[in-house]
């Protein structure tokens, strides 16, 4: 499993809490870990309007370009000419408030995909774009954290918090929250998102009041294919329950 090789490869320490090689909280849940057996149970596409490919899933595991073990390469080949939302993967479990990690390298200058909370917000990955649109974001509503990017052909850490918006009679009372680390370090707390951005191929509620139509249902961490390849391991979660609108961490 991945876990042994890069415990052997000498990146994981015992206290790493965030950043490359963090190890799973205790109570978390690995999502993936170098194996297609844990992909083919834990994950699968998300058959939104834009779909085009077809099960199993066509992701590919490949030998990790930095250290030892296999990751997982987002360039499915229906996400030819960055058509989001025809190859993506979700998890099959859904959530509303947790702690995640993800790893990921992008191969080449300008490489694309995204990690999305809920599949709902993207927390974007996107080479070269430091803007409202760029790496790290929440994407449009914050700017690009870009200064704590280590570049193409380097493997970088999402840590996050997120608390599921609030509703009372149907009603969206508190806007989702996340606070992000980037390799590490706090990149930005407590950033309210107001919608889902990009349409209906996009996301849960991404064709509701053009993405302003929250609802309040669970969703799965999703994956961005977009024609791109960009390596993902070391994937985890921890379910939690935030009773108040305070996701800092």
């Amino acid at each position: 499993m991945l876990f042994a090789l890069i415990l052997s490869a000498g990146f994981i320490t015992s206290c790493s809490r965030v950043g490359v090689g963090a190890r799973p909280s205790s109570g978390a849940e690995m999502l993936f870990d170098g194996t297609r057996e844990m992909l083919d149970e834990k994950w699968t596409y998300w058959e939104g309007p834009g779909f085009t490919a077809e099960m199993p899933i066509k992701w590919e595991l490949v030998p990790d370009p930095v250290d030892e073990g296999m990751v997982l390469n987002s360039n499915d080949p229906a996400a030819a000419g960055g058509k989001y939302g025809s190859a993506d993967i979700v998890t099959r479990k859904k959530y509303r408030d947790f702690r995640l990690h993800v790893e990921f390298l992008v191969e080449h200058e300008g490489g694309n995909s995204g990690v999305y909370l809920q599949n709902r917000y993207e927390i974007q990955i996107l080479d070269g774009d430091s803007s409202m649109h760029g790496m790290g974001a929440v994407i449009n509503e914050i700017e690009s954290p870009y200064d704590h990017y280590k570049g193409a052909g380097k493997w970088n850490a999402y840590d996050m918090t997120f608390r599921a918006a609030r509703f009372e009679n149907g009603s969206r009372t508190e806007k989702a929250l996340v606070t992000l680390y980037f390799n590490g370090d706090k990149a930005y707390t407590n950033i309210g998102i107001n919608q889902v951005w990009g349409g209906p191929r996009s996301g849960i509620d991404g064709g509701n009041d053009g993405g302003k139509g929250i609802t309040d249902t669970p969703g799965g961490i999703k994956l961005q294919a977009e024609g791109h390849p960009v390596l993902y391991r070391n994937i985890w979660i921890k379910e939690l329950e935030l009773e108040e609108p305070d996701t800092d961490f």
